[in-house]
């Protein structure tokens, strides 16, 4: 290959200017004359394509795990004699203060769980939370320093076919970097008789034994996944955990209540996309939140010094806190901006308010299903999730549809009696809670030209576009 930074070339005046051979050599001398006046790094830039840069984004909020636990059974569930072996995995930094995020898998049954930073200091961690149905779990390692966080993306909108990245302590490699694409979504893998995974994103990047709990990243640096699992026998065939569904999960698993024994008393949902604000679902009566003056539609810009994305970061703003300190709090209501001051209560003050009456309950139900009736065309009750699961389907709860509404935009899209309405939008329909969440946003929602959503109907689960109508006067509470 030729060099162009140590070309050379030379000519004599008595050359025949006019031979094509004359020619070549001078545009060489010119191209070489050009390569050589360039600075020694202009040509970094056209290797450093979107996937250098959304590895060198992440990979200091990548850790690697290992530790050794004692193993009883082969990888299909086959009982075997106990041994010890050296496990490993990855894991992600979800919070400054050592908040890991990595599948239970890696951690169980782990005597001494010691974390690796990409610089390569070593620290040992405590499980904080886990999870063993979904497979996740967080740790924590205390450092003397905040670490830097990955940023999160969201797995709403994946396509098959767009470019991903996952990087992770592959077989021991540590920060091992693979690429590959989207292969397809909504995968149900049985791993054993004790273990199933659903809804998963499949890819053909390479995951490998020590992927797991290591991040699925977009072309753009985000996480959209956590890597789970890798087909045995299958070259090309590998799993990931939604990253929406994983927040939910941390969420939970690193709520206030969980940690700290702590009380705020507020439900929030992402409703403007994966970078927020939240929006309030929920107040809960005689709480921190309602004391504080939030009220259910708010939207919460930041807490603290932490800017709220997601409900996750509701959960990391106030863990730590002490009782009756006041945290300053930014809220936009009806496009106007509040400041707001929350102070957190302890656990053993939730709950005590009088518990609605047999009318109020009845009441509010009749008026749940007027207002469904109205925005969207569709009468509806509450599915049983072990009906779900019975059919296999990756959804935690649903609403059975009882009646649709003739000419509505439900009957046009299909929808019939007996169908099961899991999702709308961005959010799960598994409860009466959810469906006023909806139709309290129903306005909104029309203002859309469709609102996408997704029915179980026998084992297969279908969507569609439905538009919402504007609700009237009545209001449901």
């Amino acid at each position: 290959m030729l060099n162009l930074r140590t070309c050379k070339a030379s000519f004599s005046l008595d050359r025949d200017y006019t031979s094509p051979t004359w020619n070549w050599l001078t545009l060489l001398a010119i191209a070489c004359s050009f390569v050589a006046a360039q600075p020694a790094g202009s040509f970094a830039s056209e290797r450093l394509t979107p996937i250098v840069r959304a590895v060198q984004e992440s990979s200091p909020s990548v850790v690697n795990i290992q530790g050794q636990k004692s193993i009883s059974q082969t990888a299909d569930g086959t009982p075997t004699p106990p041994r010890q072996v050296n496990g490993m995995g990855t894991g992600i930094v979800i919070d400054p203060r050592g908040y890991i995020l990595t599948n239970h898998h890696v951690v169980n049954g782990v005597r001494r769980i010691n974390v690796t930073l990409k610089e390569g200091q070593t620290y040992v961690a405590q499980v904080i939370a886990r999870d063993k149905k979904t497979d996740l779990a967080v740790i924590r390692i205390r450092t003397p320093r905040p670490l830097p966080i990955v940023r999160i993306g969201t797995s709403e909108d994946l396509m098959a076919g767009e470019t991903v990245i996952a990087v992770g302590n592959a077989f021991g490699y540590e920060h091992t970097v693979t690429t590959g694409i989207i292969s397809a979504l909504h995968r149900n893998v049985q791993v054993n008789d004790t273990q199933q995974y659903l809804d998963l994103i499949q890819t053909d990047a390479s995951i490998n034994p020590g992927n797991s709990g290591g991040p699925l990243l977009n072309i753009n640096g985000e996480m959209i996944g956590v890597n789970v699992a890798v087909r045995a026998g299958a070259q090309g065939i590998g799993f990931a955990i939604p990253v929406d569904k994983a927040l939910v999960i941390a969420s939970r698993m690193m709520s206030i209540e969980k940690l700290d024994n702590h009380w705020h008393g507020l439900e929030a949902l992402s409703l403007d996309g994966p970078h927020g604000p939240v929006t309030v679902a929920k107040v809960d009566r005689q709480s921190p939140a309602q004391s504080s003056g939030l009220r259910r539609g708010d939207k919460i810009e930041q807490i603290g010094d932490t800017t709220i994305e997601r409900s996750l970061d509701i959960e990391r703003a106030l863990l730590g806190r002490r009782i009756g300190e006041r945290v300053a709090m930014r809220i936009t209501r009806d496009g106007q901006p509040l400041e707001l001051n929350l102070a957190v209560a302890h656990r053993s003050t939730r709950g005590r308010t009088r518990p609605l009456t047999t009318a109020q309950i009845a009441e509010s139900s009749n008026s749940l299903q007027q207002a469904t009736w109205e925005t969207l065309g569709l009468k509806l009750k509450q599915e049983p999730s072990s009906s779900l699961r019975r059919l296999g389907v990756p959804y935690q709860g649903g609403m059975r549809v009882v009646s649709v509404r003739p000419k509505s935009s439900a009957a046009e899209q299909g929808v019939l009696q007996g169908d099961i309405l899991v999702k709308m939008h961005r959010w799960t329909t598994a409860s009466q809670r959810d469906l006023r969440f909806i139709v309290d946003h129903a306005n909104k929602l029309s203002q859309s030209e469709s609102v996408k959503f997704y029915i179980v109907r026998g084992e297969d689960t279908f969507f569609g576009h439905m538009s919402v109508a504007r609700r009237g006067k009545s209001s449901v509470r």
